[in-house]
């Protein structure tokens, strides 16, 4: 059953080609079946999952070239998580995409849709840095398109931007993995994992700068501090479902370090051993003050939203930077919660959008609009999850950080930043609140400024796949129990790198 490893990849290229043929001449059998095709990924991850969660590492190398010649993906507790993230975000974004509406807009969308689910997909599965930067690109170029999409001054601006700053980092993939390549003589990340112990002491100094490199590459895509400016700008730039479906894009750079920092440059590297540690936790830090401070400065909700991803994306990479097995439990548990939370936010902010007539997303009080009240409780719920309040998931991770870094160096900094953001992001968000919903500019009584308001009953299923991001918050939240000790096992699984070495390699690379 090896070969399903390779459906998360199939799939979406079928469905994105599939598509293709019908969107002109009968859109809604090209809206059908990419909806079913995300059904199905979801379906698949849930499948993957139980299968990495015995603690088996399964590996498919294509074209039945063994490792390290040929290519190969590789399926372990970690990237079967990432990909059920992935499918659980999806399909609720792919379905309010199609209900507001968003995916009429142009011809293009869903096949842009799935090639970038298969970017995400290779990215998370792949076994050797150079496909990790084809996937790389695979799931850019997709996002080129649908940051694009529906047009506008604003977006055409900001997308230049996530061009020419991605380019840049694309640039600099190169370069690192050419670095390593020059060093170690392969790319396949098991294989180098075991040459880099033997590596002489005059590669050392060039191995340890290809480690920065890799590493920085990776924070640009994760926008950690000082690489951080493009995220804001860009995310609120774009359309909202798709600023939602981005919010998994940060999680494929923390992604990677979480994997080339564990497989590669752990204890057995040597003078490149944990080398980002010195620098990551400071500039985590710094961008988490950054993200919290200008989510409570925003002035529109998509500004709002999109620091808010900013500052919960630092909250993991902080647990990332630690380099340790407890922290890095706490920070899974986390990075399941901020993808879910932040995307949640986005979609109850373009339904609000679309509501407000004039008005939009601007913070500013404005008429009464159709669908106020169940929408302000869906944002209040949204805000309580993505600052990290209890009862909801978010509360739970962030208490999972704090506890577990009680013996690091930098505990009394995790500390003060995480508690003082926590506080920022709640001002931030009840002022935005406060604004929309409870200064309202007309009386409860009065008509409705927008016409909208006839037709609320029947808008109401566009809230739907708000409202199922947020059952898989509360499940997360009440599953926290299970959910905690899977990533725990998966955290023991990355610092024993021995085992995903045996499982490409064989048993003989591991000993």
């Amino acid at each position: 059953m090896t070969a399903l490893i390779a459906a998360p990849l199939l799939l979406p290229a079928l469905m994105a080609a599939a598509t293709l043929i019908f969107m002109r001449r009968h859109r809604w059998i090209g809206a059908a079946i990419s909806i079913a095709g995300a059904t199905g990924l979801l379906a698949l991850a849930v499948y993957l999952l139980s299968v990495a969660s015995c603690g088996t590492i399964s590996v498919y190398a294509l074209g039945d070239w063994a490792a390290p010649f040929g290519i190969v993906l590789v399926l372990d507790r970690l990237s079967a998580m990432m990909l059920l993230i992935t499918a659980l975000l999806a399909l609720p974004v792919l379905c309010h995409a199609v209900l507001t509406g968003l995916d009429r807009k142009g011809w293009h969308f869903h096949p842009l849709f799935q090639f970038q689910l298969l970017g995400i997909n290779g990215a998370f599965l792949t076994g050797d840095l150079f496909n990790l930067f084809v996937f790389f690109e695979v799931l850019l170029i997709a996002s080129y398109g649908l940051m694009l999409h529906g047009q506008g001054p604003e977006r055409l601006k900001a997308g230049v931007q996530y061009v020419i700053v991605n380019l840049i980092g694309s640039t600099l993939f190169l370069f690192a993995i050419g670095l390593l390549y020059g060093i170690t003589g392969t790319l396949n990340m098991a294989d180098m994992a075991t040459r880099i112990p033997a590596l002489p002491a005059a590669d050392q100094g060039l191995l340890r700068a290809g480690a920065h490199l890799l590493t920085l590459v990776f924070a640009l895509k994760a926008a950690l501090l000082p690489l951080q400016l493009w995220l804001p700008r860009t995310y609120a730039g774009t359309s909202a479902p798709v600023a939602a479906l981005f919010a998994v894009m940060t999680k494929v750079g923390a992604y990677a370090i979480i994997r080339t920092s564990s497989l590669i440059f752990g204890d057995q590297a040597g003078a490149a051993a944990w080398a980002p540690e010195v620098w990551m936790m400071p500039a985590a830090l710094a961008t988490m003050v950054i993200g919290f401070a200008g989510l409570l400065a925003a002035r529109s909700l998509r500004d709002l939203a999109a620091f808010g991803l900013l500052g919960s994306t630092a909250t993991l990479l902080v647990a990332i930077a630690a380099f340790d097995r407890t922290v890095l439990t706490a920070g899974l548990y986390y990075l399941a919660h901020t993808t879910l939370a932040a995307a949640l936010l986005f979609l109850v902010v373009d339904l609000i959008r679309l509501r407000r007539g004039r008005y939009g997303d601007t913070i500013v009080p404005s008429p009464r609009f159709a669908g106020i009240e169940p929408l302000s409780a869906l944002y209040l719920l949204a805000a309580m999850a993505l600052a990290g309040l209890p009862p909801l998931s978010g509360f739970i991770g962030k208490l999972l950080i704090l506890q577990a870094t009680l013996a690091d160096p930098w505990a009394a900094w995790i500390w003060a930043v995480i508690l003082g953001t926590t506080l920022l992001a709640i001002l931030g968000l009840a002022r935005a609140g406060g604004a929309i919903f409870w200064k309202s500019a007309a009386h409860p009584d009065n008509p409705r400024e927008d016409a909208a308001t006839a037709k609320l009953d029947a808008r109401l299923v566009e809230m739907l796949p708000a409202c199922a991001l947020l059952a898989t918050l509360v499940v997360l939240t009440v599953a926290a129990g299970p959910v905690a000790r899977y990533m725990d096992a998966t955290a023991q699984q990355l610092f024993a790198p021995t085992h995903n070495i045996e499982a490409v390699l064989g048993p003989a690379a591991g000993g």
